[in-house]
């Protein structure tokens, strides 16, 4: 069966909660982890170093699109990072993310 995992990247951890508590609400996805990461990146030809966050969001591979659109449309961020991991899990967990989604 098998799901996948969206990271995305956030410059606060409100904005992290935000966004991922309405893909949740919105039932785009089952169920999100938000957790800080120390980010090292180029940006306009200059290194930068920032505090980040991430929300590693669970949901069905064909909702993939409409939450990019979703992340996209809220996301503050020019060039917001949305990586796609495809996944697999054991039967009662990927159960649970088919049934915490639409389709």
């Amino acid at each position: 069966m098998g799901f996948i995992a969206v990271y995305i990247t956030h410059e606060s951890q409100e904005e992290a909660n935000r966004i991922s508590e309405h893909l949740v609400r919105s039932r785009l996805a089952a169920c999100a982890n938000i957790f800080p990461i120390n980010s090292l990146f180029f940006w306009v030809g200059e290194l930068q170093r920032d505090l980040e966050w991430v929300s590693l969001v669970k949901t069905r591979p064909e909702l993939w699109e409409k939450l990019v659109e979703e992340v996209e449309l809220l996301h503050p961020y020019e060039v917001p990072c949305i990586a796609r991991i495809d996944m697999q899990a054991n039967q009662s967990y990927e159960a649970y993310i088919r049934e915490a989604t639409t389709e």
